[in-house]
C-alpha cells in the first residue's frame, strides 16, 4: 500500500499489521531514547489546510521519533492564502523532495486529487478530508479500544461501539465505522435527526435517535464534537437543549456496563456533548487517545516508507 486516504483502503489483515505495528512503536516511547533510525533521510511534509492541534503535532512527534525530516506547511501566511493552487503547491513539494505528505484540507477528497493526479511521487497520508474521512483517528480509536477491551491483541470482534453527536459533519464517524466494521464490531451512530447525513441507512451500522436506549449494551462509547463552524443553517433549537437530548453526564454515564470507556476525538466542548465529570472521570480514555495517535501514526508511516520490522 503506498497511500492511506481512507479506512476503506484497509482489509481486515492490514488494519491488524497496523495496530499490531503500533503496538510494537508504542515500547519505543517508554524508553529513554525515544528515536528509531527506520525514517533517517526521509522528509514528511505535513500540509495543513485547516487548523488542528493534536493531529499535525502528533504527526510530527511520530515522524521525528522515526528520525524523519519535517517540514510544517501551514496554509496561513502561505502562498496558498495569495492563491496558490493545491497542484503548485503540490509540485513544489515534489521539487523539494517530499517523501510523504501528510494533508488536512477542507474539501472532501482532496487527499484523493493529490494522490492520484501523478503530481507528487511520495505517499499520501489523509489527515482529514472535509466531512469526508481522518483515518488515522479511526486506527488509534480501535487500538485504544483494543488496549482496554481485548487485551491489545487480535481484532474487534463482537464488540459494541456506540458514536454519538454531530455525525452529519463528521469524517471521524465515517472512518470509524468503516474500520470498526472491518475489524468485527457492531456500530450504532445516535444523533439528532438533524445531524445525520443523507442515505446514512447505507451506512454497514445502525442508526438510533435515542441515546439512553443504546448506552447500556456498549462497550465503548464515543462522544463527538458538534461541528458549529460548519453549520450554516439551525439544527436544533439551542445548546442547552442539544446538551439534555444527546449530551454525555454522570447520569447517563451510570446507564453504561461497569467495564465501558469513554471516549472524544477531541476537541472537546465540555458542557455539550459532555460532562466536565465524565470528561475527568477514570473511565474516560481521551488523554490514551493522543498518546495511542503518536505510536499509530508512526506505524502507518513506518509501514508506507518501508521502513524494516527487525529495527523496531
Amino acid at each position: 500500500m503506498k497511500h492511506l486516504l481512507s479506512a476503506a483502503d484497509l482489509s481486515r489483515d492490514d488494519a491488524i499489521l497496523v495496530l499490531d505495528t503500533a503496538a510494537e512503536l508504542a515500547a519505543v516511547t517508554d524508553r529513554s531514547v525515544k528515536k528509531l533510525p527506520t525514517l533517517r533521510g526521509r522528509t514528511v511534509v505535513n500540509l495543513f489546510f485547516e487548523d488542528s492541534t493534536r493531529t499535525r503535532i502528533s504527526f510530527e512527534v511520530a515522524a521525528k521519533r522515526l528520525s524523519a525530516d519535517v517540514i510544517n506547511f501551514a496554509a496561513k501566511g502561505s502562498s496558498v492564502s495569495k492563491g496558490e493552487s493545491l497542484k503548485d503547491t503540490a509540485l513544489t513539494l515534489e521539487a523539494m523532495g517530499a517523501d510523504a505528505v501528510v494533508i488536512r484540507h477542507g474539501s472532501s477528497g482532496a487527499p484523493h486529487r493529490l494522490a492520484t493526479a501523478g503530481w507528487i511521487g511520495g505517499s499520501v497520508v489523509n489527515a482529514g478530508d472535509g466531512t469526508h474521512e481522518h483515518p488515522t483517528q479511526a486506527l488509534l480509536d480501535a487500538f485504544t479500544m483494543r488496549r482496554h477491551l481485548r487485551d491489545g491483541a487480535g481484532d474487534l470482534d463482537g464488540l459494541r461501539v456506540a458514536i454519538v453527536g454531530d455525525i452529519l459533519h463528521s469524517r471521524v464517524a465515517r472512518s470509524n465505522v468503516l474500520l470498526l466494521r472491518t475489524l468485527g464490531a457492531h456500530v450504532t451512530l445516535v444523533a439528532p435527526p438533524t445531524l445525520m447525513p443523507y442515505g446514512v441507512e447505507s451506512w454497514p451500522c445502525d442508526v438510533s435517535y435515542d441515546i439512553d436506549r443504546v448506552l447500556p449494551g456498549v462497550d465503548a462509547v464515543m462522544m463527538l464534537r458538534v461541528q458549529a463552524e460548519r453549520m450554516h443553517a439551525a439544527y436544533f433549537p439551542s445548546t442547552l437543549e442539544y446538551s439534555r437530548l444527546y449530551g454525555l453526564d454522570a447520569r447517563r454515564m451510570g446507564l453504561l456496563p461497569p467495564h465501558a470507556i469513554v471516549m472524544h476525538p477531541g476537541p472537546m466542548n465540555r458542557g455539550m456533548e459532555i460532562s466536565a465529570d465524565v470528561a475527568d472521570s477514570s473511565r474516560a480514555v481521551m488523554v490514551e487517545q493522543v498518546a495511542n495517535g503518536v505510536s499509530v501514526r508512526m506505524a502507518v508511516l513506518y509501514l508506507l516508507l518501508g521502513g524494516m520490522k527487525e529495527e523496531i
